[in-house]
């Protein structure tokens, strides 16, 4: 395989009680990344639409990880990079963990599926550091794994998939405005209540075994966030009024998609979900912030090819 295009799916990280912890992937949004081998031996970046990002590969999350994959794996190719993106940087729905993943999981690609998914999602979080300063893997690991994930620990990295029932439907909102995922941390405490910790990992326990065994009732008693939510809702513009709305209209939860702006709710089922995107539509419509809104199963699996060349370079 010497030209791969990929798509790489947008994430909904932290999913309420889950912060840095949880994170799934969407069907219906995502970016889409062409990568072709080069003799040059280098990482180049040729083209990106859609978005204002760096043709640096040092600079680029793509670039950074696609130069990690080559030479830890010591490639004898270089590798052009195309970056169609299709939801800006800055929106909660991991941007630029798309662009990390779907680069791992490309050069993986043009290696001949040389690594594992645990070990993509390692190479895949080198970009975060390059995005916002941490190695944070719930997007990443979503975004490669596909469907709902866990990051069960970090020292060493272990992904836990989580099965989830197929009835469930993400409606997103997202304010067409920057939350900078370094300054949405600077706001979170480094120290919790012991009662607030409890509580909060009650709430992860609940979800994930409601996830297990469609338990829709335990799933939506379980989207509770005492730690992120109450800390960083005052960053996005009527969040209250969302929430409220979309939970008014049948949600089983709704919550910070990532650090923000953008909102997500879940559902069971595709009428309920579009019941939701109409609440927030009647939240934002008037409001003079420019907005787009998604509804979104979620995804089965991470990035996938969607073509590929086998001609001789």
């Amino acid at each position: 395989m010497n030209q791969v295009k990929i798509f790489a799916p947008a994430t909904v990280a932290n999913v309420s009680c889950g912060y840095d912890a949880m994170g799934f992937a969407l069907q219906a949004l995502g970016d889409e990344m062409v990568f072709t081998k080069t003799d040059s031996n280098v990482v180049t970046i040729s083209k990106i639409e859609g978005a204002e990002l760096p043709f640096e590969a040092d600079k680029n999350v793509a670039g950074v990880v696609a130069k990690l994959m080559l030479e830890d794996s010591k490639s004898d190719f270089g590798v052009d990079i195309q970056i169609f993106k299709k939801f800006i940087p800055g929106s909660g729905l991991g941007s630029s963990a798309a662009s990390a993943s779907g680069s791992a999981f490309a050069i993986n690609q043009l290696l001949g599926n040389k690594y594992s998914n645990l070990e993509l999602t390692k190479f895949a979080m080198h970009g975060e550091v390059v995005a916002c300063g941490s190695a944070i893997a719930d997007n990443v690991a979503a975004a490669i794994y596909g469907g709902f994930i866990l990051v069960r620990n970090y020292q060493p990295l272990d992904i836990v998939e989580i099965p989830s029932p197929s009835e469930l439907v993400a409606t997103i909102i997202h304010p067409q405005i920057e939350v900078k995922t370094e300054d949405a941390r600077k706001v979170i405490k480094p120290e919790i209540p012991i009662k607030t910790a409890i509580a909060q990992w009650a709430n992860v326990g609940g979800l994930i075994s409601g996830l297990h065994t469609s338990d829709f009732d335990l799933i939506s008693r379980s989207l509770v966030d005492y730690v992120a939510e109450p800390a960083r809702k005052h960053l996005i513009p009527h969040f209250d009024a969302v929430k409220n709305a979309a939970i008014e209209q049948g949600a089983l939860g709704a919550g910070i998609s990532g650090s923000g702006p953008s909102i997500f709710a879940l559902s069971k089922g595709v009428e309920t979900a579009n019941n939701v995107a109409e609440a927030m539509n009647k939240i934002y419509k008037d409001k003079n912030i420019d907005y787009k809104i998604y509804i979104s199963r979620i995804s089965t699996h991470g990035a996938k090819i969607i073509n590929s060349v086998n001609a001789s370079l």
